[in-house]
């Protein structure tokens, strides 16, 4: 089985050595390292100025809530829960959690109260933080069948008149009270606890059956952290945009990343105003889902579209030099006098616009919890912004591989290398990816049988992915395992890669989802994105048409069927997508077609639109 080499890495390996014990030691090093720099910056309403949190400042509500939660009983890994968007009162939930000795279940806010009963009933979990009035009466629709939770907490809003809700200030007030009795209290909670007690149980969000809870422990998160830093591609001058789910793996192995380096995170989960927060953060670093991407590079590219004349070859010109500069970058060699010169006065004239909508400071921006099209990230690369794809699961803490901006260690198309001390290698039966290393989980929650199909007795992650290494040690994954399927002609199809692919092409597209298993051909969902396809129509005589009405055009049709066209010719003859049909109404998160991290969740589509999918089956369709 090939395994990754790390031979050509600069790693700090002390300070993987050194690691906290815990992400509770962890967060009262930064609070002693840093008492009185930035830690969270965040809005407050609709307020479009920043408010800023200290180490100190953090840490000061941290132990008033921690100590109450001790106070309500929390003991040794007991498991509280956190139901809410993202925001700051998120991470100091999370971090009093901590700090308490207890363990973090993630609920996302968007979870409908049968599922959430059922997380909060296996996880054992004993007191949930609610963001607001709307998920503590989804709570309180629920009560009866949660009997194990003790209280709920209020993290924006009002209390009960029978005590079950309770505001932050009243558990603020009972953590001052024990406080002052035992003022060790919270100090003493955080040494008791070591790298292997529990720190989270993340609920997958479930593209398929019920949601599985992943044990992570300490270790596992603060690995994530340290890692980073050990790396060196972050230091304590960043500022992160944090706006992930705190749900989400992802985010909250970030949020261990600020703890571990010490930069400061502004926090806001609103996605509708990522684009207007940017030019108000300036960050220097983000991370998103590749749908966030494809759009933005789709809308920019739209705007480039629509320009004439001189200011169109201007366009073109300075895109050919920034993807000039970014592969010279990219082999790791300098750029010559010329290109260096070119490129400058096309970073001036055109390149620098398009960075400063994503606030202007952007070093780089991480891509995970889906393939991102190779194409679409060198678009990014060729206006001056890297897209940094890595590799994770929730199962393995996140980060497992990942592309790294140092000049000659990146791999477009790739997913990178394996994070220092994390082993990845491709099994030679199927072409599985396993992982073994500190992030990978201690098992799933209350669920033994689960935890044996993918965890092998000697420690390998079965990830369910297929994937394979270059000759240079990359990592490129095709697909998901149970996704790949066959034609009956007997040829295996991997949709997702497919899928990836011309959403590299289409700047308009938004869902592209591959049918064909059992089939003589290959078929395709469509659902375009409304801002892009809107400004495009305005340009094909159809501005004022509702969005139905835009998709289901002669126009339209044509359109997409250019850029199927397109796809049709870099594929094989059988995996062709032979007919497509047009969905009137995009994918959303709220009818569960994706999970909260904008992954599809392709049988739930495929179930929902199956009279589509079969009608392009049907004899003579």
């Amino acid at each position: 089985m090939p395994l990754i080499s790390l031979a050509d890495r600069t790693v700090d390996e002390s300070i993987l050595d050194q690691r906290a014990p815990s992400v509770g030691a962890l967060f009262r090093q930064r609070v002693e390292a840093t008492p009185d720099t930035p830690a969270y910056l965040y809005f407050t309403g609709d307020s479009t100025e920043l408010t800023t949190l200290t180490w100190r400042e953090t840490d000061a509500i941290v132990t008033e809530w921690a100590a109450g939660l001790i106070a309500l009983g929390v003991q040794l890994e007991d498991r509280v829960a956190i139901a809410s968007t993202t925001r700051v009162e998120w991470i100091l939930a999370d971090l009093a959690i901590i700090c308490a000795g207890g363990a973090t279940t993630t609920v996302y806010p968007t979870t409908i109260a049968e599922d959430v009963a059922y997380i909060l009933t296996d996880s054992g979990s004993s007191i949930v933080f609610a963001e607001n009035a709307e998920q503590v009466a989804k709570l309180q629709a629920v009560r009866s069948e949660i009997p194990g939770v003790q209280h709920v907490i209020n993290l924006t809003g009002e209390g009960s008149e029978d005590g079950w809700v309770i505001t932050t200030d009243e558990l603020a007030a009972k953590g001052r009270e024990w406080l002052s009795a035992t003022p060790d209290l919270v100090t003493s909670r955080v040494d008791q606890l070591g790298p292997e007690s529990l720190a989270v149980v993340i609920y997958t969000s479930g593209t398929t059956g019920r949601p599985k809870g992943v044990r992570l422990v300490q270790d596992s998160v603060v690995y994530e952290g340290a890692v980073i830093e050990a790396m060196g591609t972050l230091g304590k001058d960043d500022l992160q945009f944090l706006w992930l789910p705190l749900s989400h793996v992802f985010g909250k192995m970030l949020v261990a990343t600020g703890l571990q380096i010490g930069f400061p995170t502004a926090v806001d989960g609103r996605v509708e105003k990522i684009v207007d927060h940017m030019a108000v953060i300036k960050p220097t670093f983000m991370a998103g889902p590749p749908r966030i991407f494809e759009k933005a590079r789709g809308r920019v590219a739209l705007m480039f579209a629509q320009e004439k004349g001189l200011k169109k070859k201007l366009i073109d010109w300075a895109l050919s030099v920034g993807g000039e500069m970014r592969d010279v970058l990219a082999r790791g060699e300098q750029p010559s006098a010329v290109l260096a010169r070119k490129h400058g006065i096309a970073d001036k004239l055109v390149l620098q616009k398009v960075q400063e909508r994503f606030g202007g400071r952007v070093r780089f921006m991480i891509s995970g919890s889906a393939p991102l099209n190779a194409d679409v990230a060198r678009w990014f690369g060729s206006v001056g912004l890297l897209v940094q794809e890595g590799y994770g699961l929730t199962e393995t803490s996140s980060g497992t591989t990942v592309n790294t901006p140092e000049h000659g260690s990146y791999q477009y198309g790739s997913v990178g290398w394996p994070m220092p001390g994390t082993e990845v290698r491709i099994a030679e039966e199927d072409g599985e990816i396993l992982v073994r290393g500190p992030g990978v989980m201690r098992g799933y929650h209350n669920n033994p049988e689960a935890t044996a199909e993918v965890l092998d007795e000697d420690g390998w992650f079965h990830t369910g992915d297929i994937g394979r290494i270059d000759e240079r040690g990359y990592l490129f994954v095709t697909d998901r395992k149970k996704d790949l399927f066959k034609t009956s002609g007997g040829k295996y199809i991997a949709p997702a890669e497919i899928e990836a692919r011309f959403k590299g092409m289409c700047p308009f597209v938004s869902q592209f989802l591959v049918h064909g298993a059992g089939h003589n051909y290959a078929t395709a969902l469509v659902t375009l994105d409304p801002d892009a396809i809107t400004m495009w129509a305005a340009t094909e005589g159809l501005a004022g048409k509702s969005y139905s009405e835009i998709v289901s055009s002669p126009q339209a049709r044509a359109l997409v069927q250019g850029y199927v066209d397109q796809l049709n010719a870099s594929l094989n003859r059988w995996e062709t997508i032979k007919k497509f049909t047009i969905l009137e109404k995009d994918l959303t998160i709220e009818e569960g077609d994706l999970t909260p991290s904008m992954k599809l969740r392709r049988r739930a589509v495929t179930e929902k639109h199956l009279s589509e999918i079969e009608a392009m089956y049907a004899e003579g369709s």
